[in-house]
């Protein structure tokens, strides 16, 4: 995958404090395990300060900040997505997250009656819920391309995509990290092959900045989509969108306000009175990034993911849901012996957290898997422990 993710710190340097001597740098209250960083994330104290100055800022004058300052300043804030992911500023503009971006992609697009909507069985459920509803109000149509839960090659990936396109294919929606089976998408290729078969595509891109390198322009889709304020420290509420050039004419936010006819950035970024604040947070949540290791943070949470997961399938004799070459920062594990209804995901899950564990429990494909999420603050000692949890009676 091509890299423009750019960093202060290099692969090799040494990174501030890891494990639990980071955890300092974070609000997280120490009576848990934090294993789901990759749901909401986690905010450094930092940039926590920073959004609190803002906020500060803004309240002193909110009529002067937001007629005089707020054009200017919100620009200024989505120029770090261009540098760090590529593309230019003005191809850029702020959202909630990643479902509201989507929401927004789908809004935009002229579909008619008999059209349709590929996605795969791994999309994320909001998302999934989003196309659904957003096809039957055009008489179109959603199909699912059926990845396994179970992947043993991003060949298998993008044939069975492939194979779900259409001459009605109006849209390609996927995700570059999955969120219930963690695995990395190639989305290069798969936007190759969407455009042999004449396909725009939508990347769903919620978990990649801050947890894989990324040159979004690179990849060739025609929008893509990240949140922020997962790996990437930013605050909740720090949603990205990138768009095409030539899709930007039509793209507009699933609100409209004063800003809908001057264009796609003045569109976005004024959707009515709103805390700005997470978003004018991003170069804050940048220069955290950096501190607390940047490209070698990456690095060493792709490390510590692969023994993680060894460690916990070996322990409860599991399965993982892609070899190690298409997983980062996260690694999802289908339980062995498991109904795998939505209950009993929720049933283990509340086990787990009453043992003090937060790590997310799912149902796919018939099976029940857990979601192991790698950070700075986390060490192996944390899954060794979850492991050992998870075979008590207490959490089972």
């Amino acid at each position: 995958m091509t890299s423009r993710s750019r960093s202060d710190a290099s692969p090799t340097a040494r990174l501030p404090e890891e494990g639990h001597r980071s955890l300092c740098e974070f609000s997280l209250a120490p009576e848990l395990v934090h294993l789901n960083h990759g749901s909401y994330g986690a905010v450094p104290r930092s940039v926590q300060a920073a959004q609190d100055r803002l906020r500060e800022e803004i309240e002193r004058d909110p009529t002067g900040y937001f007629q005089y300052r707020y054009p200017a300043d919100v620009r200024r804030a989505i120029e770090t997505a261009a540098t760090r992911f590529g593309g230019a500023g003005s191809d850029w503009v702020f959202c909630e997250n990643a479902t509201a971006a989507v929401n927004a992609v789908l809004a935009s697009l002229p579909l008619k009656r008999g059209d349709e909507i590929v996605t795969t069985s791994h999309a994320y459920g909001a998302v999934l819920k989003a196309m659904q509803l957003w096809a039957a109000r055009r008489d179109a149509v959603v199909r699912l391309a059926e990845v396994p839960p179970l992947v043993e090659s991003e060949t298998q990936v993008i044939e069975a995509i492939a194979a779900a396109f259409s001459s009605r294919t109006r849209l390609l929606v996927v995700d570059h990290i999955t969120s219930p089976t963690a695995i990395v998408f190639p989305i290069a290729e798969i936007v190759q092959a969407a455009r042999a078969a004449g396909v725009p595509v939508l990347v769903d891109g919620a978990h990649a900045p801050g947890q894989v390198e990324l040159d979004v322009p690179a990849l060739g889709a025609d929008w893509y989509t990240g949140n922020a304020h997962k790996w990437f420290f930013a605050p909740r509420g720090c949603g990205l969108l990138w768009t095409a050039p030539q899709w930007q004419e039509i793209t507009r936010p699933a609100v409209l306000s004063h800003g809908t006819d001057r264009g796609y950035t003045e569109s976005f970024d004024w959707i009515g009175t709103r805390d700005p604040s997470a978003w004018l947070s991003l170069p804050a949540a940048a220069a955290a990034f950096d501190r607390l290791g940047g490209t070698g943070l990456m690095a060493r949470n792709r490390r510590l993911a692969v023994e993680a997961a060894v460690l916990m399938t070996a322990k409860m004799n599991g399965k993982l849901s892609a070899p190690a070459s298409m997983r980062a920062a996260m690694a999802s594990i289908l339980l062995p012996g498991r109904v795998g209804s939505p209950e009993e995901a929720q049933r283990l899950r509340a086990g787990l957290h009453r043992a003090g564990f937060v790590v997310p429990v799912g149902s796919l494909g018939g099976g029940l898997w857990l979601r192991l999420s790698v950070q700075i603050y986390n060490q192996l000692a944390d899954y060794r422990r979850c492991a050992e949890a998870l075979l008590t009676p207490l959490v089972c």
